[in-house]
């Protein structure tokens, strides 16, 4: 009998999380057990048990209280801890724990899926990362400050998410929690990019488009392919080849030397059916990156979409636990890891099955 979708759904959770059962049992730290009486709950399965939460669907602080004190995490004892003693637990436990948890298994998945990469994918580039962000779904009114907020304010609305997603990879490659949901997206660009290795490729849409931000990416040694905003105006310089409604040539964007952006691009167009795609990208020679090519590369920015779908609608990031920040950011970063883990397991499976 051939296997349901729904069975090999149950199949991938439970390799994720004997996968996640034994990185945080290599990776976590022997706890020192410090002045006065040991912790009933040890920090490892508070944080194990988070990350089961999220994996298996329960959405709650409650639910850690119930997995840990009645249910039983894996083999670890059932803990006799009250509801409210999670809840002063994860309040108090900050963010470190899981962000070095992320950092060490990102490592390991990005070696373990290292064989699958998209290394056909724009061969010229050092990296391929596709850059965006999103924006956190309203908080519940839990806390008496936040008891007569009106819906749709703003006060609601916790944060928002900055993020670099590892095309060949496709794993998260770097994340930034904004508290300010209305922050313009253009203002942590170059601070996520910093860190890539010359000669990577980036892949942002239209939020970030800016004369500053293409100019900026060509100085630091980049590629980028962005495409063109309706109206932009242009001179062209060089034509390689146009036929009908298909163009590629070298132009300069702005229409005058006072607001003309400060390096020459390539621009692309071509139709499908009676849709224009229109592209510009700082890789000006056709024979390093065809039409066809940089149709295809600028297809997988949209993976970062899907990975941003994964995380909020199949792992219920948009399903806060709290209202209070910390634990926000914690949930964040425990769906960011089950997140990790499911694309490399995906990615594997996939190059697996070629």
């Amino acid at each position: 009998m051939e296997p349901t979708p729904s069975s090999e759904r149950e199949r991938l959770l439970d390799r994720a999380e004997s996968f996640l059962q034994q990185m945080v049992t290599d990776l976590a730290p022997i706890e020192s057990p410090g002045r006065g009486r040991p912790r009933i709950l040890p920090a490892l399965c508070l944080w194990a048990g988070l990350l089961v939460c999220v994996l298996r669907g329960l959405g709650s602080q409650l639910a850690l209280w119930r997995l840990l004190s009645q249910t039983g995490l894996w083999l670890y004892p059932r803990f006799e801890v009250s509801d409210q003693a999670i809840y002063k637990r994860l309040a108090s436990g900050g963010l470190e724990p899981l962000q070095r948890l992320f950092e060490a298994i990102t490592t390991c998945l990005a070696e373990r899926v290292q064989p699958f990469a998209l290394h056909k994918l724009a061969p010229f580039a050092r990296d391929i990362v596709a850059l965006d962000e999103t924006t956190l779904d309203q908080v519940a009114r839990s806390l008496p400050s936040l008891r007569k907020v009106p819906d749709g304010d703003v006060r609601l609305l916790p944060g928002k998410l900055a993020a670099l997603f590892d095309v060949r990879r496709q794993l998260w490659r770097q994340l930034v929690f904004v508290p300010d949901a209305h922050q313009n997206e253009k203002v942590l660009a170059r601070d996520l990019v910093r860190m890539l290795p010359a000669g990577s490729l980036v892949l942002s849409d239209l939020g970030y488009f800016s004369y500053a931000w293409f100019d900026w990416l060509t100085d630091q040694g980049h590629y980028y392919v962005s495409r063109l905003r309706q109206k932009t105006s242009y001179v062209c310089q060089h034509v390689f080849y146009q036929q009908g409604n298909v163009f590629d040539g070298i132009v300069f964007l702005g229409a005058y030397r006072a607001d003309r952006a400060a390096h020459a691009v390539r621009l692309v167009q071509f139709y499908v059916g009676d849709h224009a795609y229109r592209y510009i990208t700082n890789v000006l020679d056709p024979a390093t990156l065809s039409i066809a090519q940089l149709a295809a590369v600028y297809a997988r920015r949209w993976d970062i979409e899907l990975a941003i779908k994964l995380i909020k609608r199949y792992l219920n990031l948009h399903l806060l636990w709290s209202a209070k920040p910390i634990v926000v950011q914690q949930q964040i970063w425990a769906v960011l890891i089950i997140s990790q883990i499911l694309q490399a397991l995906r990615m594997e499976i996939a190059g697996r099955a070629a």
